[in-house]
């Protein structure tokens, strides 16, 4: 009798992921997953808008094949950086690279953490291509909707939220999306409320950047830390809540939930509520996403139920956020409703950063554009289209902020 013969282990495809915002906290918090799992992903593209130097040091740990930049001579200087330490990365600039990076053909995941309505296009381009899309750009629902989510049907491609709210419905839900109209009666997102929860709303309009971005639980960049302190954040999940789960708007609530604790919840149809729990930490999301449907260690820590704790939920108070409501009341208003809102929005928070406006100015801005920008004077199906009602709002925010500076 001959012995059995030994089977050669089987070769492990590592998933090849490139990540648009790299250096930014999804990036990098991203990147701590993936080095806990060597055996498992590798890095072939980075990019990052302006923050060159930690792009830099991102390319000298993990020598991908190509980099990006948004200008050319940014591109150059990285370029220059990196020869100089014997790393051959290609590194490509504009806004068409990150078109080309995440439609690439040796891509099997993109993570999509661009912050606004600049990660249209890029999406797109990835969910056309069939890859494996990590959506951590909320905007590319807020802004493109309908036209998204058909790239998504169409191009074959796997779509896993990474917002802590949306992954963790995604999470309470059955793999089987056929499924998910029967299952749920409405969903809840919670909001932490940020770090003006308890502040008496009169004394808002003395807010300064710092103050609006030192959230109480969430590590974040500047400018979602802001929506985070108006809940504007929220509105746009609620829209991108919309497009994700294919809910009415009536079907989606907000619920304040300081703690942070528990992501959201779904409530089925037989009145039972699934929830997802855990530490408020990017990188267990992120590493559902990266692992889907299996489950990977993230570096987050345990919740420990033996401590001392306790659960409290409250309504949002819109005397407080009153841009919250604009998210019901822009997906019952004409198609690019959402559109305006989110570019509104990035032109008023990037004027209170800079201090050109007051903090309780924000809201101003954004039902300002929505009252003067007519959406119906144009379609809103193509990716051009939806660009130039973009450039419109902001020209009109723009107008509108310069005139509350004066």
């Amino acid at each position: 009798m001959s012995a059995p013969t030994i089977e050669p282990a089987p070769t492990v495809h590592r998933q090849r992921i490139c990540i648009l915002g790299a250096t930014g906290s999804v990036g990098t918090s991203t990147l701590d997953v993936v080095a806990r799992h060597p055996e498992r992903f590798e890095i072939v593209a980075l990019t990052a808008h302006h923050r060159v130097d930690e792009l830099f040091l991102q390319c000298l740990q993990w020598r991908p094949r190509f980099a990006a930049l948004p200008e050319a001579a940014q591109a150059n200087s990285l370029r220059q950086r990196l020869r100089a330490h014997g790393v051959p990365t290609q590194v490509l600039a504009g806004a068409q690279a990150l078109i080309d990076l995440a439609s690439h053909p040796e891509v099997d995941t993109v993570m999509a953490a661009i912050v606004g309505a600049a990660g249209l296009a890029p999406c797109l381009a990835a969910a056309r291509a069939g890859k494996r899309l990590l959506l951590a750009n909320k905007e590319a629902l807020v802004v493109g909707g309908a036209l998204f989510m058909d790239a998504v049907r169409q191009g074959g491609a796997t779509l896993v939220p990474i917002d802590s709210e949306h992954s963790a419905i995604f999470q309470c839900l059955p793999e089987d999306r056929s499924l998910w109209s029967g299952h749920i009666d409405h969903i809840v997102l919670t909001a932490s409320g940020g770090p003006f929860r308890t502040r008496d709303p009169a004394t808002l309009k003395h807010v300064t950047p710092d103050e609006a971005c030192a959230h109480p639980n969430w590590v974040m960049g500047r400018k979602i830390s802001v929506d985070s302190a108006t809940m504007m954040n929220k509105a746009l999940e609620v829209i991108e809540a919309h497009w994700l789960f294919d809910l009415a708007p009536e079907q989606i609530r907000v619920v304040i939930h300081p703690q942070s604790i528990i992501h959201s919840m779904v409530a089925c149809r037989d009145n039972s509520v699934l929830a997802q729990l855990g530490t408020p930490d990017m990188r267990v999301p992120i590493a559902y996403g990266l692992s889907f449907p299996r489950r990977i260690e993230s570096g987050a820590s345990a919740l420990d139920f033996t401590a001392p704790s306790s659960f409290s939920f409250e309504p949002p108070d819109l005397a407080r956020y009153p841009g919250l409501a604009l998210a019901w009341a822009t997906l019952r208003a004409p198609v690019g409703s959402t559109a305006v809102l989110n570019a509104a929005n990035e032109v008023a928070v990037a004027a209170f950063l800079a201090g050109t406006i007051r903090f309780d100015r924000i809201h101003s801005v954004n039902a300002h554009a929505l009252e003067h920008v007519d959406v119906r004077a144009q379609q809103c199906d193509t990716l051009d289209a939806l660009l130039d009602l973009d450039a419109r709002v902001r020209r009109e925010a723009a107008r509108f902020v310069k005139g509350l500076a004066a």
